[in-house]
């Protein structure tokens, strides 16, 4: 009995006492102030100054005031209208400087809800917003509301660009963070609007019309698309220089990438890994694998009429680039344009330099006698060497 009394009447350890007071103190202070000052006091903690005089909220701070929304206050998109919710986040506030002084905040430092409509149609009324500043796309909101999308499923980097996600909110980065630094961090629209990929996933998944007029006017159209010859003269020529700018809009008329968004086909993972002149895909090739293009490249050319095959020869070597937009040297799985390859009439290559690894020796100049039709069939050979 005397040992628990003397535990009952050991003091508190001073770190365990220094925080309690330390805390005691700032909400006796933080309420006194509270009804001392009133209405005014109720501002002044409502400004998004005094969001920024904690230095966990820096990052959003400076990221929201180089945003678009940089003039609207804090709380006015953070607390949902209504005395009540008003209320309810003051009371918030204490346990949010308790965790501040105790160190036992998350971090990095996340919403616990998303934004709700509410707070966005303060400002916003979605019935009347038809179309972006852009002009070119056609987005009816009051359509997406009424099937339930809310705001933030494509808004949700407008006003602090996902720092969060982008691992920029840890601790040893807070006192790094200035008005440059917040508008570096907003520069990048990939973070702060919406981009095609997410209209696209949202649409196929609740099968919603995929075609381009659901969406864009035909202001879309680049100006070298708009020239009567451009399919027939030089639109390969074009996507040989920048292939990575033509599949921005046609991955998208894909039918294989319409199918799934989880598996990307050929053409989009080449690409997605950098430029054209790094992608391991070339623009031939793509047009195999992309099928808007195979829709066209399956067609058979004028140039192909009777009698091609036997002159065939010297229109690849003057233009082998555009032979291989529909054909390849050998089979391969990804090509559905044609099953006629080189390799179907001329088993193996050999060009000027086929001597090197010939396993007999061919003098410049040899015909072809039965010595090579000892392991070469005539009939093939025959077909282009006829004299």
């Amino acid at each position: 009995m005397e040992e628990e009394k003397i535990d009952q009447e050991l003091p508190a350890p001073p770190r365990f006492r220094n925080t309690f007071f330390k805390i005691a103190t700032l909400t006796l202070l933080f309420l006194v102030l509270f009804f001392s000052i009133g209405f005014s006091g109720l501002k002044a903690t409502s400004s998004s100054e005094f969001c920024s005089s904690c230095h966990e909220m820096k990052p959003e701070y400076y990221t929201w005031k180089a945003s678009s929304h940089g003039e609207v206050d804090c709380v006015n998109c953070h607390i949902q209208p209504g005395v009540e919710n008003l209320a309810k986040a003051k009371g918030n506030g204490l346990v949010e400087l308790y965790k501040k002084q105790t160190q036992t905040y998350t971090a990095p430092i996340r919403m616990p809800k998303d934004i709700p409509d509410k707070s966005c149609e303060r400002c916003h009324n979605v019935y009347k917003r038809d179309v972006t500043p852009s002009g070119d796309l056609i987005i009816p909101h009051d359509k997406h509301k009424n099937k339930g999308i809310e705001c933030v499923q494509c808004h949700s980097g407008v006003a602090h660009a996902k720092i969060a996600d982008r691992k920029m909110t840890f601790q040893a980065d807070y006192m790094k963070w200035d008005t440059k630094v917040g508008q570096a961090a907003m520069s990048d629209i990939k973070w702060t609007k919406p981009d095609m990929d997410t209209c696209m996933s949202c649409h196929e998944s609740r099968e919603i019309t995929l075609e381009c007029a659901a969406c864009h006017t035909s202001g879309m159209y680049p100006e070298s698309h708009k020239k009567a010859d451009f399919k027939t003269s030089n639109h390969g020529t074009l996507a040989k220089k920048d292939l990575s700018t033509c599949n921005n809009c046609h991955k998208y008329m894909s039918k294989d990438e319409i199918k799934g968004f989880e598996e990307a086909p050929a053409h989009t993972q080449y690409l997605n890994k950098g430029s054209t002149a790094n992608s391991k895909i070339k623009p031939q090739d793509y047009a195999k694998t992309n099928t808007y293009c195979r829709d066209c490249h399956s067609k058979k050319p004028q140039s192909h009429k009777r009698g091609f095959v036997s002159k065939h020869g010297d229109y690849a070597k003057s233009n082998e680039t555009r032979c291989l937009a529909c054909h390849d040297y050998q089979k391969t799985g990804t090509n559905k344009i044609t099953n006629t390859t080189c390799n179907s009439c001329h088993p193996s290559s050999h060009g000027n330099d086929f001597r090197l690894t010939h396993p007999v020796d061919v003098p410049v100049g040899q015909k072809l006698n039965n010595t090579c039709y000892q392991c070469h069939s005539k009939r093939t050979c025959t077909a282009c060497h006829r004299n």
